[in-house]
């Protein structure tokens, strides 16, 4: 080859290398049709960050996942993933499809992750959507005409960045959460997270699983309690703001700052980093939690006096650290290291959410807080200078991890050299960890007042209290009540009721003295013993004074005791009013006159929260479709207490059905109702309480089966059929349940049957003998075929029921278990076809073979075989079976006939309530037949 020509395929290589594609896109946007490769990356147009396909460890390509992580510093540091728990490999693609949605596909074609865009559809189908990496590290995708359809700043993992916010939202009360990497090289989500409290929407927590590790305190409309506000020269911001519906956390730093991130590390440290060019390394800025800010580290009535500890941090679901009460306006977390290295932080409340924010100024390195596996949330900023991230401030740390100082203890950190935990006035260290009380409270005792404190956890707000004055009034009157904190939210961020009355039973959990200086404290009333309503000391004055007193007291009794009737009777009827209200509907036929009846237990929503601390899970007995149940001691007795879901479709229905149905139905087979609670947007029934709870509890359970003894069965199954027939043919009016099922039989301390759950109940009027609805709810297994298939339910639809249910306690197995009935779809079919091959004895559940007679036992089973024929006619009325029950023999019965057989969900879904509406595609008939 001459010169010439050489020089010619030199040119020619160059002009070839120079078309063809390169193998990282500079582009920062995705269209439909042009997907993203898994050797290829998206940038941001001011080149800050960069999206594609990464490798944790980069040494296991076979794992690989979407990522956003910073573009223009040497160490990769990922701030968001698409598909945590679900790796891909190489030939993966992520694609904008014409509906508008991202989704992750691999070679096969497989979608093994999509964001699940909502609204595309709509606006957006017609190829001009794309999907837009912002400068800040957000990824947006965004309609023809500008509108945000979705964001990653939505859906944060482990990092929390600037512009981005944390929102807790009114309406559904839910929480965005950050959560860790499960270890160093693995982003698959991890034990720690940190994020808005859903329960009170009032503080952030951090969790290692379900222990709580750092918490704030309540928010007052301010600023959050137990925090320092930042000054005029800070360089990032984060604020927790209240808009209309929501209260959120957001963070931001100005143009040009460094690279800055919040980031919750997989060991639980939440720290503020910020990337330092110098040394090419991230820096931590801050760290939490620490010391006292750790949750309850002061123990029980302790206080920890801290100016750490800005949020709630979890380590799954327990509390690891929290931070104090929300005031609403602008709060900082203590980030300052010097001048240069500040962030600004606010949590602001807006239209129906509540979010937690941050802001760097321009010009300043990236900045982030993160949430590390090790639980770590640490505040880092990016060092140029080391060319590493540096950790401004991590939390928690000594008395900012969750209760540090224990139950009724408190970190008292202006203590020199370090923090110390201290107890809470009235209250003396006890010998294993926390304080407990020197003197036993008593109602009259009055409130010692303490100033700069951050306030405990676990507390009930007392809505619309307008004053401290009112504030105290409630706690006041409230012997369970031990301590209140009152604030008045006048901040133009603050929405709904402007003020904040919480109260406090039981021990007072992560409480901290933060100062008089910070300016973000509460004054905490503290029920102290030996005070009077002005917190001093009882003298012997106040023992000369009670004989006049008394006197007095004597004549005005008749007046007072008159005035209490007369004010309970106005209230009854009150409350019958609401009840009369919520319940009102058009097919209502002789309902109103059985709660006009009535006499309602009329409890307090804040004295159900106090009797069950704040609803905790502690106190949950159970939970079904409509709300949980809570054990609680009302009044000096043992209740169950029944909270309707406030985003279940059904609540008020049940609510209804519940309290019109039970208003007046006294039997000793039926739960008794004995009050109701109807406040704001709550929805409360008030039950005995029976210490046994539902018959499947037992039944189903291989260690408590052998306390049910055949005895004991049949008279379960006999104290059942006495139920329905009560609500079939003694009661006032004709009843259907239509939910009759294992789980709601209770059993008493005797272990005796009640028939509860009437939410689904429905009432005939005189000679009606059947009624239709498209509307079928029930449980799949336990439903009638001619209700299920047609929406037609009558009498005979709780027999068929009552059928199902005789059958489980004579087996002892599940109606839709396939595990002891070998190759039979389920019970009906097994038990049906042990008949017809004369095997019926075989049925009986192994545990009672010692304790039964068998003609007892036959007995039962062919009732229930009767009461599950497929034609409704045939079925016996619950009168004939209760006589056959009591007294009847086998012989005289006639042979049942097939039962009918619908296809129905696995057993996992039928513990949760079905509506459906009614489709004859939705079952599947099948006539049966002996083997």
């Amino acid at each position: 080859m001459d010169r010439s020509d050489a020089f010619t395929y030199i040119i020619l290589s160059v002009v070839v290398l120079l078309l063809l594609p390169p193998p990282c896109s500079s582009d920062d946007r995705l269209v439909p049709g042009k997907p993203l490769t898994s050797d290829a990356t998206v940038v941001s147009d001011g080149g800050a960050f960069a999206m594609g396909f990464f490798s944790p460890s980069n040494s296991t390509p076979d794992k690989l996942y979407l990522g956003i992580w910073y573009n223009d510093i040497p160490v990769r540091t990922v701030v968001w993933v698409a598909n945590q728990e679900t790796p891909v490999t190489n030939g993966t693609t992520l694609s904008l499809t014409e509906s508008s949605d991202l989704v992750v596909s691999d070679a096969d074609g497989r979608v093994r992750w999509t964001a699940n865009v909502t609204g595309g559809a709509a606006g957006a189908g017609n190829g001009n959507t794309t999907a837009v990496l912002m400068n800040t590290g957000n990824l947006v995708v965004r309609s023809p005409n500008g509108t945000a359809l979705w964001q990653s700043f939505e859906h944060p993992t482990d990092s929390f960045l600037p512009g981005m916010k944390l929102r807790m939202t009114y309406s559904t009360r839910a929480s965005d959460r950050l959560v860790s990497w499960r270890g160093p090289a693995d982003p698959s989500p991890g034990s720690f997270s940190y994020g808005g409290d859903t329960d009170t929407l009032l503080q952030v927590f951090m969790w290692n699983g379900t222990r709580p590790v750092m918490r704030d305190g309540p928010w007052t409309g301010d600023v959050v309690d137990g925090q320092y506000q930042t000054n005029s020269t800070a360089i990032n911001y984060l604020a927790i703001l209240s808009r209309d519906d929501e209260v959120s956390i957001e963070f931001a730093v100005p143009a040009g700052a460094p690279h800055t991130r919040y980031a919750l590390t997989y060991a639980g440290e939440y720290q503020l980093q910020r990337w330092s060019a110098a040394s090419s390394a991230w820096s931590v800025l801050q760290e939490w939690p620490t010391g006292c800010g750790r949750y309850g580290h002061c123990g029980a009535n302790g206080y920890c006096d801290n100016t750490a500890a800005p949020v709630f941090m979890w380590n799954g679901t327990r509390p690891v650290m929290r931070d104090g009460p929300w005031t609403g306006d602008v709060v900082d977390g203590q980030y300052q290291t010097n001048s240069t290295a500040i962030n600004y932080l606010a949590i602001l409340s807006r239209d129906d959410e509540v979010s937690i924010e941050f802001a760097v100024p321009a010009g300043a390195p990236h900045t982030r807080y993160a949430l590390t596996y090790a639980g770590e949330y640490q505040l880092q900023r990016w060092s140029a200078a080391s060319s590493a991230w540096s950790v401004l401030q991590e939390w928690p740390t000594g008395c900012g991890r969750y209760g540090h100082c224990g139950a009724n203890g408190y970190c008292d950190n202006t203590a020199a050299p370090v923090p110390t935990c201290r107890c809470l006035a009235g209250f003396e260290p006890a010998a294993s960890a926390g304080c407990r009380r020197t003197v036993a409270v008593r109602c009259g005792d009055g409130f010692l007042a303490v100033e700069g404190m951050k306030p405990p956890d676990k507390f009930v707000r007392v809505a619309n209290v307008a004053t401290l004055e009112a504030c105290a009034a409630e706690c006041s009157g409230n012997c369970s009540c031990v301590a209140y904190a009152y604030a008045n939210l006048s901040s133009s961020r603050s929405r709904g009721d402007t003020t904040r009355c919480l109260v406090w039973s039981g021990d007072l959990i992560d409480t901290a003295k933060v100062g008089l200086g910070s300016g973000h404290s509460d004054t905490l009333y503290l029920r102290i013993a030996g005070l009077d309503t002005g917190g001093t000391a009882k003298s012997d004055a106040v023992k000369i004074v009670l004989p006049v007193l008394a006197c007095i007291l004597t004549v005005l009794c008749i007046s007072f005791a008159w005035l209490k009737i007369k004010g309970k009777r106005r209230n009854r009827q009150k409350h019958r009013e609401l009840i009369l209200d919520v319940t009102s509907t058009s097919d209502d036929v002789g309902k109103r006159n059985l709660v006009q009846d009535f006499e309602f237990l009329s409890v307090k929503f804040e004295d159900i929260a106090l009797a069950t601390h704040n609803f905790s899970e502690a106190y949950k007995i159970g939970e079904g479709g409509f709300g949980k149940v809570y054990k609680a001691m009302i009044s000096g007795q043992e209740v169950a207490v029944k909270r309707l879901s406030k985003d279940s479709q059904q609540g008020t229905e049940e609510f209804r059905n519940e309290v019109i149905l039970i208003a007046k139905l006294q039997h000793r087979n039926l739960v008794r109702l004995l009050g109701c609670c109807v406040e704001r947007d709550e929805k409360l029934l008030i039950y005995e309480y029976l210490p046994n709870k539902g018959l499947d509890a037992t039944l189903f359970d291989g260690s408590r089966k052998p306390k049910l003894d055949w005895t004991m069965r049949f008279n379960i199954i006999k104290g059942v059929a006495r139920g329905l027939l009560y609500l079939h043919q003694d009661s006032r009016l004709t009843i259907i349940h239509r939910d009759l099922k294992a789980s709601n039989v209770l059993l008493d301390a005797e272990m005796r049957p009640k028939i509860a759950d009437f939410g689904m109940a429905r009432i005939f009027c005189d000679n009606q003998q059947n009624a239709n609805t498209r509307r079928v709810v029930g449980t799949y297994g336990y439903m009638a075929p001619e209700y299920a298939m047609e929406g037609i339910f009558s009498t005979k639809s709780d027999v068929y029921s009552f059928g199902v249910l005789l059958l489980e306690v004579i087996t002892g197995i599940r109606r839709s278990s396939t595990s002891n009935i070998m190759d039979f779809p389920n019970l009906i079919i097994y038990a049906w076809n042990m008949w017809k091959e004369g095997k019926t004895k075989d049925l009986a559940d192994s545990s009672i073979i010692d304790s039964c007679l068998l003609d007892e036992v036959l007995l039962c089973i062919h009732v229930a075989l009767l009461c599950v024929q497929e034609n409704p006619n045939d079925r016996p009325l619950m009168s004939s079976t209760v006589f056959i029950l009591e007294n009847g023999s086998s012989t005289a019965l006639p042979a049942p006939s097939r039962p009918a057989y619908f296809a129905y969900r696995s057993d996992e879904s039928e513990q949760s309530r079905e509506n459906i509406q009614n489709s004859m595609n939705t079952f599947t008939l099948t006539n049966i037949e002996g083997r």
